[in-house]
């Protein structure tokens, strides 16, 4: 029956009697209450075509979703999340409105209900195994998002081509400066010196790299398996006359030997996966000498949950956000001590929404590259980030930490905010 209501259109339903239109009209009701529900009844509009509509039961609707055809209604009843994400890159759902509001009022009513339906559980459980970070898969997982086109990225992001979290020390400042302030930042709680050995684990472009060697005159070992990532940033280094003193290697980082007086990694755990943390704590203490330090930065939640299905299937494959219990399976079995933690959550929302007004500014020279399908999923996984951070069910930690006690940190957090 669900097989053949999905097949009936609903420019055909004026040719149905009129008791069968009503059947069929109740039905389609009760699937998009149902839909309604399980997203927790946001502060949204959620209609059928132009046919049927259900709104909040008090206050204005933020934003209007728009479903076009039955097939998309039943998706949505059996995972809410995979289900928009397909329906709004193919064009058929629409939303009348603010994206980034009506992402963020279906965020905050979803996490007041608690845990998803058990489709999407299931779902999520067969896709972590698929999309496991094995040598071989975080190369494939990797490939795929970050070796798009290095011209893709340079449309929307800093001239540094800084993919994480910016740090707006002033309100004034523009995405660029926050992206140096956020650079200079983890230098100065690394209380980096001249001279000092670093090792940048998934150094992206490599403008922390490029960074900590050109004014803090320290040299730095950058790893990453994106090859356009690593093409970009040796060029990089060549142009400012850093080439001696900054390598790039294409390398995973299961594979770093070597010893360093401090490690950072940015953005690069989401991608490593809960179940290799312990590992990678074992390579982070291997690489550190006595009195070391080390700086984490990573997109997080407040519990351990697996990220969502759609951002895993289109955007990040393997990718996973952890809770802070979840990160300390990498320091506690090794001793290590933590020295500082501190959330830029905010901080994250802003970048995001700063990368979406530039991606949007650049839709037509995006759409040339792919297609509009492309452009419409880049735009929900953009929208659907800054939504996540200001909602909060997205956090952005920073952990200061070291091998060992014989590291001293500095006796106030004063010098982390000088000009």
């Amino acid at each position: 029956m669900i097989s053949r209501l999905a097949k009936l259109r609903y420019d055909k339903l004026s040719n149905l009697p009129a008791q069968s239109r009503d059947k069929f009209s109740q039905i389609d009701y009760w699937l998009l209450q149902r839909i309604y529900r399980s997203v927790g009844q946001p502060q949204i509009r959620l209609t059928l075509g132009d046919r049927l509509e259900i709104s909040p039961e008090t206050g204005q609707p933020v934003a209007t979703i728009v479903i076009r055809d039955r097939a998309t209604l039943l998706d949505l009843l059996f995972d809410p999340e995979v289900g928009f994400g397909e329906a709004y890159r193919d064009g058929r759902i629409v939303v009348d409105g603010d994206l980034v509001s009506a992402l963020e009022a279906v965020y905050r009513s979803e996490a007041e209900m608690g845990s998803g339906n058990w489709f999407a559980r299931v779902v999520s459980r067969c896709m972590a195994f698929a999309q496991r970070n094995s040598l071989h898969g975080a190369r494939q997982n990797i490939h795929r998002h970050y070796d798009l086109s290095n011209e893709f990225f340079h449309l929307w992001l800093d001239d540094q081509m800084v993919y994480s979290c910016a740090y707006f020390a002033a309100p004034s400042m523009n995405l660029d400066a926050a992206q140096v302030a956020k650079m200079d930042y983890i230098c100065r709680k690394l209380n980096l010196k001249n001279g000092e050995r670093v090792l940048d684990i998934g150094c992206g472009w490599g403008a922390l790299a490029l960074h900590m060697a050109k004014y803090y005159g320290v040299s730095v070992r950058g790893f990453s398996i994106s090859r356009e990532q690593v093409q970009w940033a040796r060029k990089r280094g060549q142009q400012l006359g850093l080439s001696l003193q900054v390598e790039f290697v294409e390398d995973d980082y299961r594979n770093i030997l070597g010893e360093f007086d401090a490690v950072v990694s940015v953005g690069m755990l989401e991608h490593v996966g809960p179940e290799r943390y312990q590992a990678m704590g074992r390579i982070l203490s291997n690489c550190l000498r006595l009195g070391g330090r080390g700086l984490l930065q990573c997109v997080g939640r407040n519990r351990a949950q697996h990220f969502s299905n759609w951002t895993r299937k289109r955007i990040f494959p393997g990718a996973c956000a952890p809770s802070l219990r979840q990160i300390m399976n990498i320091f506690e079995p090794w001793d290590c001590s933590i020295l500082d933690v501190e959330n830029l959550r905010h901080h994250y929302a802003r970048t995001s929404q700063l990368w979406l007004e530039r991606f949007e500014n650049s839709a037509k020279e995006v759409g040339a590259m792919f297609d509009e399908e492309f452009v419409r999923t880049w735009r929900l996984y953009l929208a659907g980030t800054v939504a996540g951070f200001r909602a909060g069910t997205l956090q952005l930690f920073q952990l200061v930490f070291a091998r060992d006690n014989s590291a001293k940190p500095p006796g106030t957090r004063a010098q982390l905010y000088r000009e």
